[in-house]
């Protein structure tokens, strides 16, 4: 299958580890994989923050790019939450018919990434190993929005060597929401509290989650707390091999 990566703009800015994960796991799997470079930003911040009209230009361009593709992938359910959820209303609200149809035409072929390796290409089993005991958090995003379910605990419950961990209270929010964790701070620290004492009493080494925005949040206050637990993006751990152990990459 010929897949397009959207890294989308905050993975490429703060992560870009996680867009390579995603290029070599889906090559490992028999695919190929492009990376169309005009591509930008979904708008999301914008259209959240409250400048509606501020995110049509940056969703029409992100049809323009991708409206040839076979199958857009992108390691963030937020991200792909905005183009599936929130996109329909851009175009509505741009008054643009001929938007509104290209919008209805690209969404059947946008994933995240969990999702797309279990539910579009059959996959659970991704060859992955990674000797680690990880706890898993499920984004608001890919939980309420996107609706992924239990996909990406089907991969990692695959993965082998690792030591997968149930997370107490999993379906909480952490209180990242972007820009709702600047303009409501105190809220914001009183559930990222809460998550991080969740993820603490698991006993992990690593939470993983599907999207790097919240993984910053709780990565944040873990180490401020100095708990020795980091945060992996789920790709990352998918796309881990014997040979990265060996070589200490995982």
């Amino acid at each position: 299958m010929h897949i397009s990566l959207f890294i989308t703009c905050f993975n490429d800015t703060l992560f870009p580890q996680t867009g390579r994960a995603v290029v070599k796991l889906l090559e490992r799997l028999g695919n190929v994989v492009d990376f169309p470079e005009a591509q930008t930003c979904c708008g999301q911040m914008h259209y959240n923050t409250g400048y509606q009209r501020e995110a049509i230009p940056l969703a029409r361009h992100f049809v323009d790019v991708f409206s040839d593709a076979e199958i857009v992938v992108a390691p963030s359910a937020s991200c792909v939450g905005m183009i599936r959820d929130l996109f329909p209303k851009v175009a509505e609200l741009a008054n643009d018919t001929i938007l509104v149809q290209r919008v209805d035409e690209l969404i059947p072929r946008v994933y995240e990434l969990s999702e797309l390796l279990v539910h579009r290409l059959g996959v659970v089993d991704v060859g992955a190993y990674y000797p680690h005991r990880v706890t898993y958090h499920p984004t608001c995003h890919s939980l309420r929005v996107l609706k992924v379910g239990d996909a990406p605990l089907h991969l990692l419950r695959a993965v082998r060597g690792i030591d997968l961990v149930e997370l107490p209270e999993a379906n909480e929010c952490c209180g990242f929401g972007g820009t709702f964790s600047i303009k409501n701070a105190d809220t914001s620290i009183a559930m990222l509290s809460d998550k991080m004492r969740h993820v603490l009493d698991t006993g992990a080494e690593i939470c993983s989650a599907s999207d790097n925005s919240c993984l910053m949040h709780i990565n944040g206050g873990l180490s401020r707390g100095r708990s020795g637990v980091r945060t992996v993006h789920l790709a990352e751990i998918l796309a881990s091999t014997e040979e990265d152990a060996g070589n200490k990459l995982v």
